[in-house]
Parts: C-alpha cells; structure tokens; sequence
C-alpha cells in the first residue's frame, strides 16, 4: 500500500500548515445567509428536488423549518429521511440531484437554492438533547450486518429504530466506510466521520466488531444459521488492475489506499508525496487523489482519460475544483506502459493516443510519455472475491460481478440481503447507499415480523 511510495520524500512543510489545505471545501452559512437563502425556496407542492435526493428527504420541509429558526426541526426531518445526512450535505453531488431540479435553476435566477449548505447549516447547528429518535418495542430479533459503512450502518440504524438489535462485523479498526477512509479530507475533515458514526450509535441496540472480515475471520454460513437475516453491505474493496507490465513497482498504487493512508495520517507531513504524479480514472475519486496530493505539495500532477472530457464521470463542479487547484486533465490517452528508472522504480508512463470512431473507442498508434515519480490508479473497483469462497457464499447470485438482489434487497439466498456498492450498478454515491441500507432494513423487518406471524398459531 503506502509502502510503495517510502522512497519519495515527505510533504513539505509543517503537519499544522498542511492541515490548513483540508478544512471545508466550503464554508458554512452563517445564521443570516441561511436565513436569507431559506427565504428564497418556493417551498414547492411537489418539490422536484425532494424526488430527485435519492433518500426522499423533504427538503422544502426542512428549509420551510429553517426560515421559521425551527433548526432542530429542520434537523430531525433530514435524518429521518438519511441518518447520514451530516455528511451527505458535504459530500453529496447536489449539482446533479436537489440542488439540478430545483425550480430556480434558470437562467434567470443565475443558480438554484443551495441545498445542500441549507441541509449541513440545519445539521451542524441543531441541539439535540438525546438521540433524535426512539426505538421501537423489542422484537427479540437480532440481525446481521457486514460492513460498517454508509449502507450498512443505515440499515443497522434503522432496525434498530425498528426494535430490532444489531450486531455489525466490520473488517477495518474503525466505523465509517468511505466516510472514513475514501472521502477527500476536504470533504469530511476532521474527526466528522467518527462523530457521525457516534450519534448514529447512540439509538442504542447496535454493536460493532471490529476487524472481522468475511473469508478470513468470519463465515457467512455461520452468520446465516446463528441471526435471523443477514445483510451485506461490503461495498466493493478491490481496486482494478491496469493489465500493465510494472504495475507492482515502487511508486505506484491505487488511489484509495493512498486517500485512506492521508485521512488517517496524525502526521499529515509523514506521508511521502512526489513531486511530480499521475493520476488514472476519470470519476471523483481521480479527483479526490489529484486534488489533495497537489495539496500535499505535489508540483505537477496530471490526471489522465481515455476518453473525452465530456464522458468523465466525475461531474462539472468537481472538475472545476481539479482545475482550481491547477491539476492537469489529459483526454484521449490510454495507458500503455510503465516506464522505470534504473533502480525499477516508477518514473513515467506511456500513453497510447485515442479517438472515437462510429461509437467505439480507437487507439491511434500515437504515444506520448509523462514523467512521473508516482502514479495513482483511480479506475474504479470491483468485488474482492476472498470473502465469497465458501460453498454458501458462492450460492449468491450475480448480476455482473456484483451480487444481485430483487426489488426489496433480497439475494438468491433467504434471510440475506444487500445493498450499497456492493449490488447491481447505480451511481455508487453515498447517498444511494445510505437509500438501500434504509429500504433494506424496513425489508428486513417487514420479512422477519411476517415469517414471525406466520410461526403463531391461529
């Protein structure tokens, strides 16, 4: 992981000043500019920016709660909808979801109602005396749930809510997922994760374990025959390889272990960063891992596509913030080889030249080369295989290589669900997760209370 990069020499400068380069990307409304941008929502009947959040919040409700300083109103009718609505509001493609449907995004207007800096000013400043929310009566009912991240600890909250108990597995030391480990520090800086994750355990009902992990420490069957339904938020934990001759030399890595080594850094001035860096993909963690190690320090970094611009999946605003921080995007090239200095340690890449022809992608014979020290692979991931040997395990049906569920986030298997990055293909958001953990969890409880009434007799 982290260790192929030992050989480059430290950030520059001071953990302190380093610091400096990941407080909020944005900065938060103060109580008059949330008043003044609460007054501006229309307060719609059928509000297009509530059906285009993926969690259903009520967002004109909650904004309505704002204008009135009703701000623990507000709060508690965003997490009603997205327990992890703290981080949503931060981390959250608002341009492409709320924030794109709302009414005022004409010309005319010049710019939507900013959503998402209502939803993190209603969150950040509500004062709650306890948990927000109660559970429901005992079920005597204990379920399942692998993985501790957005959609795994969603669904544990909301059987918990629900009067069921829970216990997580989770395989890393900590609570959170992505919002732990893959989000750019700028986004969720701080300890905001960890503090998210404490509120959400709060309800009570819930227990994690740390560091058990499907296929080493822990089996499905054994999950299958000792709860009564188990839900599988494993997210999708193995990074995509290249194909390339040198991929395991000194110097390059996938970008994911690289933002996990930087988010749990004491020492932000430890982490050793090249002066110069590629970096592979074209979504928002190419972004993240661009961003921030030009941050750390990086003099040159250019983030490198195959295609065009325009078929990126990043989305516009977080280009524009690559472009802010004069991070270097190059379309139309594919990698093709690793270049190395004498001691077989990265120092560039060579890129095949592309184009489009008749809807297929083509490469040109044209090369270029980009010196680099290190290069980050950010080109997506898939499902590391190690936890689905067993024989139960391989029963799971796939849609692709993700695990297939059917409209109510059932597996071929009963009594385990799924849900997150893990199932069949969305936009794999945070938010979406969150969304699944939450459906799946009222499935969950729906199923069991069902298979319960049906044991009594009549």
């Amino acid at each position: 992981m982290i260790e192929s990069l030992q050989h480059l020499p430290p950030a520059a400068g001071s953990s302190s000043e380093l610091a400096l380069q990941f407080t909020d990307l944005a900065p938060a409304l103060t109580a008059r500019q949330a008043a003044v941008e609460a007054a501006r929502c229309l307060y719609c009947y059928d509000a297009p920016c509530m059906n285009a959040c993926p969690t259903g919040i009520d967002v004109a409700g909650f904004i309505r709660n704002i204008h009135t300083d009703n701000i623990n109103g507000a709060a508690h009718g965003i997490l009603k909808a997205n327990i992890f609505g703290g981080s949503c509001a931060r981390v959250c493609p608002t341009e492409i979801l709320c924030e794109d449907a709302c009414v005022r995004n004409h010309p005319a207007e010049r710019e939507p109602v900013r959503i998402g800096l209502l939803q993190r000013y209603a969150i950040d400043n509500a004062r709650f005396a306890g948990h927000p929310f109660e559970r429901a009566p005992a079920t005597g009912k204990v379920i399942a749930v692998v993985g501790a991240g957005p959609a795994g600890l969603s669904c544990a909250h909301r059987l918990a809510m629900l009067g069921n108990d829970v216990v997580v597995y989770e395989a890393r030391p900590k609570a959170g997922g992505l919002n732990e480990y893959g989000i750019a520090k700028y986004k969720l800086p701080g300890d905001f994760a960890q503090q998210e994750v404490d509120f959400l355990l709060s309800i009570g009902g819930i227990h994690i374990e740390y560091e058990r992990k499907l296929g080493e420490n822990l089996s499905l069957a054994e999950l299958h025959t000792r709860y009564d339904a188990v839900f599988l938020g494993v997210g999708l934990g193995a990074s995509r390889s290249l194909g390339l001759t040198g991929e395991d030399a000194p110097g390059l890595m996938a970008a994911v272990d690289y933002i996990a080594a930087l988010r749990q850094a004491s020492d932000l001035a430890s982490l050793p960063v090249p002066r110069r860096a590629i970096v592979i993909g074209a979504g928002n963690t190419a972004i993240d891992m661009a961003v921030q190690i030009k941050r750390l320090g990086a003099e040159d970094v250019t983030l490198v596509y195959r295609r065009g611009l325009e078929a990126m999946s990043a989305t516009g605003h977080e280009i524009e913030i690559a472009k802010a921080n004069q991070v270097r995007i190059r379309t139309w090239a594919a990698p093709l080889e690793v270049l190395l200095d004498d001691a077989g340690r990265v120092a560039g890449m060579r890129f095949e030249q592309t184009r489009m022809e008749e809807g297929r992608l083509l490469r040109t014979g044209g090369c270029i080369e980009i010196a680099a020290d290190a290069v980050f692979k950010a080109i997506g991931q898939g499902m590391s295989e190690d936890g689905f040997a067993e024989p139960l395990a391989r029963e799971l049906a796939r849609d692709g290589e993700r695990i297939w569920i059917d409209g109510r986030f059932r597996t071929a298997l009963p009594g385990i669900y799924a849900g997150g990055d893990c199932v069949a293909p969305g936009q794999d958001l945070t938010v979406q997760a969150v969304q699944h953990g939450k459906l799946a969890a009222m499935a969950i409880h729906e199923d069991i209370q069902a298979t319960t009434e049906a044991a009594w007799p009549t």
